[in-house]
């Protein structure tokens, strides 16, 4: 089955309503084994990327991951284009319940192109790797002033065989309320659909905007590998 096919055979309204709920969404075991470790060993593969950043160097935590250059390696462009289109009504819904413009058109490619025009050509997709001490800062990828609400990380190696360690965290800024913090573990082959930057929540006066902000815990042994999707790229 390709991508585009399992990707529409989701159940997008449970995942919807999860998103609604946390901010994030998780799939288990979307890619198989064999496409997890066809994408990880991309990272050694320098040609295939524009840069590379160290994170301590920029204090965005501990550890090194990668920017993917264009064209993407296909995998990586049929996972954007399969999943645009189902967080697309996600990303218009919590536009008009926040009352802000929707300037998502509908589909991927002539979204791109705007952002390319306005000044943000460079692609966003992003390969990580984390060994042993490695961390994230709390953060969020915005990379401009056109920013599309969701985007998506993939899982690539196995919690307590390749690694242990290395959760996601997501901690949203809760309307006149403390933070609250989310925790995944992403399987081999699972992906999580999580907030870029804000998400409508209920409020006394209808509907507030949340800051929410991810990262990754520290990894205690061995290496982990994620794929990032972010659907607008950066100036």
């Amino acid at each position: 089955m390709n991508h585009l096919a399992r990707t529409a055979g989701l159940d997008w309204k449970a995942l919807a309503a999860e998103l609604d709920d946390y901010g994030c969404a998780r799939i288990p075991a979307l890619l198989e084994p064999a496409e997890c470790r066809v994408l990880s060993a991309l990272y050694d593969d320098i040609a295939r990327f524009r840069s590379t950043i160290d994170m301590a160097r920029y204090r965005f935590g501990s550890g090194q991951y990668r920017y993917f250059d264009y064209p993407l390696p296909d995998p990586v462009r049929e996972l954007r284009e399969a999943f645009y289109p189902h967080l697309l009504p996600i990303a218009r819904d919590w536009a008009a319940k926040l009352r802000r413009p929707a300037p998502w058109p509908d589909d991927l490619e002539t979204w791109l192109a705007r952002c390319h025009a306005e000044g943000q050509p460079r692609p966003t997709p992003i390969l990580l790797r984390y060994q042993a001490g490695d961390w994230n800062a709390l953060h969020r990828d915005l990379y401009g002033d056109l920013v599309f609400p969701l985007q998506v990380v993939f899982g690539l190696d196995e919690p307590g065989v390749d690694h242990t360690g290395g959760e996601f965290l997501l901690v949203e800024q809760r309307p006149r309320a403390q933070s609250r913090g989310t925790v995944t573990t992403l399987g081999q082959g699972d992906a999580l659909i999580f907030t870029t930057r804000d998400r409508p929540v209920r409020s006394a006066r209808g509907w507030s905007a949340s800051p929410v902000r991810h990262g990754v815990s520290a990894v205690r042994t061995g290496v982990r590998h994620t794929l990032g999707l972010v659907f607008h790229d950066a100036a």
